[in-house]
């Protein structure tokens, strides 16, 4: 959260303190508002821009005379873009104060209250209506003739953007109705549904042009053209919830308002409702927020008014925002939604990995229509070791899940609703068979613990094209081989063109091949925009075939620039299962080459252990060294040695003896059923021990074996070894650059929080380690320094705490061109 850089508590901020953090508040919100309100690309959620205005007003109560200070103390919006005329409202455009909690709706009322002197038997009414998450537009009717629509802009000024209002169907250009006043500003939002966010995309992404991250973006975009048709082109909607200048002035009460603006032919949220006191303006919320999932298009919170237009005038403002007003904000990372189905994408390593599809809901500021399932565990509430996870409760299609976002992390199904799950709904089945090979689908049983795997894998290995898909689009990646231009796409397209199926089909690709499979494609998808009535685009003009044929040679020198890598990326390229960056660059250390590691991965297979021996080791309460020892010396009967005590553990024996806690020995008699079969079982187990050569991968700290299993596992597996050599036939493997010893930032430890402007996060951990730094992902003691970008949090004040060194990008960079 941007927030966590203010650190101070407010109780013990200084006048100094408080100043610099108002004014740094001041600038991000400015800039956050030019984003939202000018560029419609915001970098910062809903939740992290309140929290930064929050702590703003928390500083400016604390110290009264920062208030007005900083560029964003009263500010509204963003100043209007100069692509448009400004309009000056009338009236000016304010904003709303916030709610997030139950307790602060109940504290408004009693404030209303307490300012008009109205005690808790007097009757007072609110509306409470969805707060709709749009662009804010005033439309000015004169004698019911739409004459300006303008922004809200700095909230003093807007832009003009009357052409492209009249191009939305929802707004009227008359209103219709006796009782309408001579001027009539009505205020209210343009947004877009559901539905209409996902078409506009789709056409996005067929076109080749950036997709819009959610249908406030969208709604904002098109209407803030400079050519109307385009507006006219996107199904934009409107509300109408507000007015401003008014001639002769409205009376009576808000409800009443909008009730004459639907008679006049203006569009109002059905869902306001009257609400007699906080309880009620509560319970409406929690009915909206249930309801979210099913509205079609986007809100973000309930705002409540004082139903009576001359209580409002007496209340009045105070800053930026009316005292009668409040936005009861949603959470803003959680919503409730409703799985419509279940779906199974196949991963790069054969994992069934099951994929929620859900009813579209706005989570964090981005439209969600799918969240990760984890795992066939998850489905079923069960986790992969039997422990019931979530109450026991399943997942079935039909459910309303609370489903979860946290940053750029995929969107997760948290919990299931069982008192809104359909009567006729049943358990989920999951597929036995991969539903991309046919190939048979299982949960394998960990050796060691005797448990199912939490996961289900196709067993097909590189014969399944999912798998092919995906472990190519993971090979062309910036941490694999690094293939310049080579997308998701691009990918795909060659897979189903048959050009490329394994990895060294990349480096056999020939230009006119290559250029048939996407002109192809392109032609394809040319019929299918036809069969759905969309106007396919036009041909490539010469022009346009020139830059296609430059694009193709781009890819094809990328190809020829990577015919020579070093051993970690490689390796990580191939996306073996355990075998991460770090794992992979292990390996390099360990190796100078493919056929060498290779060579070493057939000698361990050669030497792994027997089932014997990793029966004995998945016992619980049997560790290494007490294994070892008995298999070494042998079982010790009852009475022959003394028994240790109960609880203790029974690591450090003597030589020729084991001694073993009466628990360890009731695990191997409940295990094996008498001492006899315990002997015996240990004596299988001696000669069946690991060799050298898997112990060589095994017992290294920084393999193990995990991930030793794995890599013999892969090439066991007759396509990998085949696929593998094919690649080495094109490639040559290069020996891991071995990390600078001589630089300041050899043996360092480094973090790196907050956005990185300049670089990405990968290439920073690449450089630091290039200059035989580790990076670190957490602060301790023991870090030498944080590099810290905007919006760092929670590692900034563990730095503090410890007293780490902290530097910005900037320096970070000129320290990294001095080594």
């Amino acid at each position: 959260m941007p927030t966590e850089t203010a650190v101070d508590s407010l109780e013990t901020m200084t006048a100094e303190t408080a100043r610099t953090e108002h004014a740094d508040l001041s600038e991000r919100i400015a800039e956050a508002d030019r984003l939202y309100h000018q560029e419609d690309a915001p970098e910062i959620t809903d939740a992290e821009y309140d929290a930064l205005r929050r702590r703003l007003e928390q500083i400016e109560a604390r110290f009264p005379d920062l208030a007005g200070t900083g560029a964003a103390s009263a500010s509204v919006g963003a100043k209007p873009s100069e692509k448009f005329a400004k309009v000056r409202h009338a009236v000016p455009m304010l904003s709303l104060g916030n709610a997030f909690a139950d307790e602060e709706v109940a504290e408004f009322v009693a404030r209303v209250r307490r300012f008009l002197n109205r005690p808790e038997a007097e009757p007072l009414a609110f509306t409470a209506e969805p707060k709709i998450d749009g662009l804010s537009l005033a439309l000015r009717y004169e004698d019911g003739r739409l004459v300006t629509a303008a922004t809200r802009g700095d909230g003093e000024v807007g832009e003009d953007v009357t052409a492209n209002a009249r191009t939305v169907a929802d707004i009227p250009q008359q209103l219709a109705g006796a009782d309408v006043p001579r001027v009539c500003e009505v205020r209210g939002e343009v947004y877009l549904g559901h539905a209409d966010f996902a078409a506009i995309n789709a056409r996005q992404a067929a076109a080749g042009k950036a997709l819009f991250a959610n249908p406030r973006n969208a709604a904002a975009g098109s209407l803030r053209q400079l050519d109307p048709e385009i507006t006219r082109s996107r199904p934009l909607k409107f509300f109408a919830y507000a007015w401003g200048e008014v001639v002769p002035a409205f009376e009576g009460t808000q409800h009443g308002v909008l009730e004459r603006f639907r008679a006049w032919g203006l569009p109002v949220n059905d869902r306001t409702r009257l609400c007699a006191d906080a309880e009620a303006m509560i319970a409406h919320y929690r009915s909206i927020e249930a309801e979210r999932a099913d509205l079609g298009y986007d809100i973000d919170g309930v705002v409540y008014k004082v139903d009576d237009l001359a209580l409002q005038r007496r209340l009045g403002f105070v800053s930026r925002s009316p005292r009668w007003a409040l936005a009861h904000k949603f959470a803003a990372q959680k919503a409730l939604t409703v799985v419509e189905d279940i779906e199974i994408n196949v991963g790069r390593t054969g994992s069934l990995n099951p994929l929620a599809k859900l009813r579209p809901v706005t989570v964090g500021g981005v439209v969600v229509s799918n969240a990760t399932l984890h795992n066939e565990g998850y489905v079923q509430g069960v986790g992969g070791d039997g422990e019931p996870i979530r109450d026991g409760r399943d997942i079935r299609v039909g459910d309303t899940v609370v489903v979860q976002r946290a940053g750029d992390v995929i969107p997760k199904v948290m919990d299931v609703v069982l008192e809104k799950r359909p009567a006729d709904s049943k358990p989920y089945e999951f597929p036995t068979r991969c539903p991309a090979c046919e190939s048979r689908a299982v949960r394998e049983i960990n050796p060691r613990t005797g448990k199912p795997d939490a996961v289900r894998r196709c067993t097909g290995g590189l014969i399944c094209p999912a798998q092919g898909v995906e472990r190519l689009k993971h090979f062309v990646s910036r941490n694999g081989f690094d293939l310049e231009g080579f997308g998701q796409t691009y990918i795909e397209v060659l897979f189903e063109a048959g050009l490329v199926r394994q990895p060294a089909d990349l480096f056999r690709l020939e230009f006119e091949p290559l250029k048939a499979a996407i002109v192809a494609r392109r032609e394809a998808l040319s019929a299918e925009r036809r069969a759905e009535g969309v106007p396919a685009p036009k041909k490539p003009t010469k022009k346009k075939g020139e830059e296609e044929d430059k694009a193709i040679k781009n890819l094809l020198a990328s190809v020829e620039d990577r015919r020579s890598l070093p051993l970690n990326r490689v390796l990580f390229a191939l996306g073996i299962p355990e075998i991460g960056e770090s794992t992979a660059k292990a390996l390099a250390k360990r190796f100078p080459d493919m056929p060498a590691l290779m060579d070493g991965v057939a000698a361990a297979a050669r030497d792994q252990a027997g089932p014997a021996w990793i029966e004995l080791s998945a016992l619980p309460r049997i560790g290494p060294t007490t294994r070892d020892r008995l298999l070494e010396v042998g079982y010790p009967r009852a009475g022959g040695e003394a028994e240790a005590a109960e609880d203790e553990a029974a690591e450090a024996q003597p030589q020729g003896h084991v001694r073993l806690s009466v628990p360890q020995r009731a695990i191997l008699l409940e295990h094996y059923g008498d001492e006899d079969a315990i002997a015996a079982g240990i004596a299988r187990a001696a000669g069946q021990r690991p060799g050298d050569a898997y112990r060589h991968f095994a017992d290294d700290g920084e393999i193990g074996p995990v991930a030793t299993d794995s890599l013999i596992a892969f090439f066991a597996e007759p396509h990998n070894d085949t696929a593998v050599r094919a690649l080495l036939d094109q490639v040559r493997t290069e020996p891991m650059a071995a990390p600078a010893t001589a630089t300041a930032f050899a043996g360092k430890t480094v973090v790196f929080t907050g956005s990185l402007e300049q670089m990405t996060r990968s290439e920073a951990k690449a450089t630091a380690e290039r200059l035989g730094a580790k990076v670190s992902g957490s602060v301790s003691a023991k870090t030498d320094l944080v590099v810290a970008g905007p919006g760092a949090g929670s590692k900034l004040k563990d730095a503090e705490k410890h007293g780490v060194e902290v530097i910005s990008e900037a320096a970070w960079l000129a320290l990294v061109a001095s080594a």
